[in-house]
C-alpha cells in the first residue's frame, strides 16, 4: 500500500503561526528559491519556444470518435451517433459537436496515436502529468498520490525555473480532481519534490459579474504596509521557533511566508487575477460556464507571464468525461459544446493578441474511450488509441499526426505514449533533456525518458 502525501505543510499550521487568518494569506503553495537549468541542452528552432504553457486537462477520458477522430465510415457498431464535418484543412475531419475548433484546425497539430496500457483513471493521470509511470507490479487501482510520486511538469519547472518573485511558477485553475471515491487523481501534487514545489490554486466559481479571486485577496482592511509589520513581527517569531524546532517543514516556513507576503502585496498578481476587469463581450466569447472562465482566466495568467497554468475540466453539473453511460448525451448537450466555446475563444484571442507564438496550449486526457458502445449507450475506458491536440509556441500548425484504425481502437502510424508527450513539451519549454532532478532523499532521476514527437514541431 502505496502512503498518503502527508509532507505537505498542513494549511491549518500555515494560517496558524503569526496569526495569517488575519493576513488573507489563502495560499496553498508558497515558493522556495530554485536552482537553474541544466547545461548542455541541444538548441534548435522550437527549442525553448513557449514562454508559458496552458494545460486543458479533459478529466475522464474525451471519446476520439466525438471529437479529433471521427469515424464516419467505421462499423456501425462503434462509430456513434454524431457524423463528422470539414475543418479548415483540407481532407481533415473533426466531429460535428466541435464546429468552432474545426474552423481552427489550421492552427493545431492534432496526435491521433497516442497509446499507452493503463486503463484506470488515477494512475493513468501521473503520466500524462509528468511523463512518468508508476514503477512495474504498482496496482492500477485507486490509491492517494504519495510524497514519492514523480513530479507534474508544474511542480518541475518551479523547481528547475521558477517565476519571478512576484508571479506563481504554476497555477491550478479549478478543483483538485478527484474520483466519485475521493482518491485523488496522480499528477496534480508536487510528488519527491516537496511542497514548496506545490501549486498555487484558484478553486472557487468564477461566473459571477464581480468575481473576486479569493486566492490572491487580502483580509478587510489589511493594507501592504500593515502586512509588512506583521511580516517582520513573524520573522522576528520565527527566529526564535527555529532555536526550538528543526524540522524540514519549520526550516521552510520562513521562505513560504516570505513568498506569499511578495504574492499578497505585488500589484502585478493581483492584476493577473483580476477576470472581472475582462468585458462582458470576452468572457461571453469563452462561454458562461465554469470551464469557460477558467480558460479566459489561463489566458490572463499567461499574459502576466505565469510560466504553467493547469485549466480542469471537471465537476461540472453533469460531471466529467467518464462517459460510462449516456455518452451521446453528454457530449451533445454539455461537454462538447462548452469545451469548443473555450478552446475556440482561447486559441483565437492568444492568436489575436499576438501570444500564442510563445504559449503552449496543449488538451490533455488520461486516455481515451472505446470503440464499443456498452448497453447504456455510454463508452468505457480506453488508454490503447486516444487523440491529443497542442497548438502555439513550436508547434508544426495545421498538422495531423499519426492515426487509428477504423474503429478508432488501435494506432496504425506513429504511436507515441505519455513519455513523448512529456519529452516534447518540455523541449518547447527549453528544459535541457539531459536534466537530473533529485528527491528529497537526494536520490537522482532522469527528468525525460522519452523523446519529442518531431512530427508536431514546427
Amino acid at each position: 500500500m502505496r502512503g498518503v502525501f502527508s509532507n505537505r505543510v498542513p494549511r491549518r499550521e500555515v494560517l496558524r503561526v503569526g496569526g495569517l487568518f488575519g493576513m488573507g494569506l489563502a495560499l496553498p503553495t508558497l515558493l522556495a528559491q530554485r536552482t537553474g537549468l541544466g547545461a548542455g541542452a541541444k538548441q534548435g528552432s522550437t527549442f525553448g519556444r513557449a514562454k508559458q504553457v496552458i494545460v486543458l486537462y479533459l478529466h475522464g477520458g474525451h471519446p476520439q470518435q466525438e471529437t479529433f477522430d471521427p469515424k464516419p465510415s467505421g462499423p456501425s457498431a462503434v462509430r456513434g451517433e454524431f457524423g463528422a464535418i470539414p475543418t479548415s484543412l483540407a481532407g481533415v475531419q473533426f466531429s460535428e459537436l466541435l464546429p468552432q475548433s474545426a474552423q481552427l484546425a489550421h492552427r493545431l497539430a492534432i496526435v491521433r496515436s497516442m497509446s499507452h496500457g493503463n486503463a484506470n483513471h488515477v494512475t493513468a493521470s501521473l503520466p500524462a502529468n509528468s511523463g512518468h509511470a508508476h514503477p512495474p507490479g504498482t496496482p492500477e487501482t485507486d490509491f492517494p498520490p504519495a510524497a514519492t510520486d514523480f513530479p507534474p511538469f508544474g511542480a518541475v519547472l518551479d523547481r528547475v525555473r521558477p517565476a519571478a518573485r512576484d508571479l506563481p511558477t504554476w497555477v491550478r485553475v479549478g478543483p483538485l480532481m478527484r474520483r466519485n471515491n475521493g482518491t485523488v487523481l496522480h499528477g496534480q501534487l508536487p510528488g519527491f519534490l516537496g511542497p514548496s514545489h506545490a501549486s498555487f490554486d484558484v478553486d472557487q466559481q468564477l461566473l459571477a459579474k464581480d468575481v473576486r479571486i479569493q486566492a490572491v485577496e487580502r483580509a478587510g482592511g489589511m493594507t501592504a504596509l500593515r502586512m509588512t509589520e506583521r511580516r517582520d513581527l513573524l520573522s522576528e517569531f520565527e527566529q526564535t521557533r527555529r532555536l526550538i524546532d528543526h524540522s524540514a517543514q519549520a526550516r521552510d516556513l520562513n521562505a513560504y511566508y516570505q513568498r506569499a507576503f511578495a504574492l499578497l502585496t505585488s500589484d502585478r498578481t493581483r492584476q493577473a487575477f483580476e477576470l472581472a476587469a475582462e468585458p462582458a463581450q470576452v468572457r461571453d466569447r469563452y462561454g458562461q460556464t465554469e470551464f469557460g472562465q477558467r480558460c479566459l482566466l489561463a489566458r490572463r495568467l499567461a499574459a502576466a507571464g505565469v510560466p504553467m497554468i493547469n485549466v480542469s475540466y471537471c465537476h461540472t453539473p453533469v460531471g466529467s468525461w467518464d462517459t460510462h453511460s449516456q455518452n451521446f448525451k453528454q457530449m451533445k448537450e454539455s461537454l462538447a459544446p462548452t469545451f469548443d466555446a473555450a478552446f475556440s475563444a482561447l486559441i483565437e484571442d492568444l492568436a489575436d493578441r499576438g501570444m500564442l507564438d510563445e504559449t503552449l496550449v496543449l488538451v490533455n486526457a488520461e486516455f481515451g474511450r472505446t470503440p464499443v458502445i456498452n448497453k447504456s449507450a455510454g463508452r468505457d475506458h480506453w488508454p490503447w488509441v486516444y487523440s491529443l491536440v497542442l497548438a502555439g509556441a513550436g508547434i508544426k500548425a495545421g498538422t495531423v499526426y499519426g492515426a487509428s484504425d477504423n474503429s478508432a481502437a488501435y494506432p496504425t502510424d506513429k504511436p507515441h505514449d505519455p513519455r513523448d508527450m512529456a519529452a516534447t513539451i518540455y523541449h518547447l519549454l527549453g528544459v535541457d533533456p539531459q536534466t537530473t532532478i533529485y528527491d528529497q532523499t537526494g536520490r537522482p532521476h532522469p527528468l525525460v525518458i522519452g523523446k519529442p514527437i518531431e512530427g508536431v514541431l514546427a
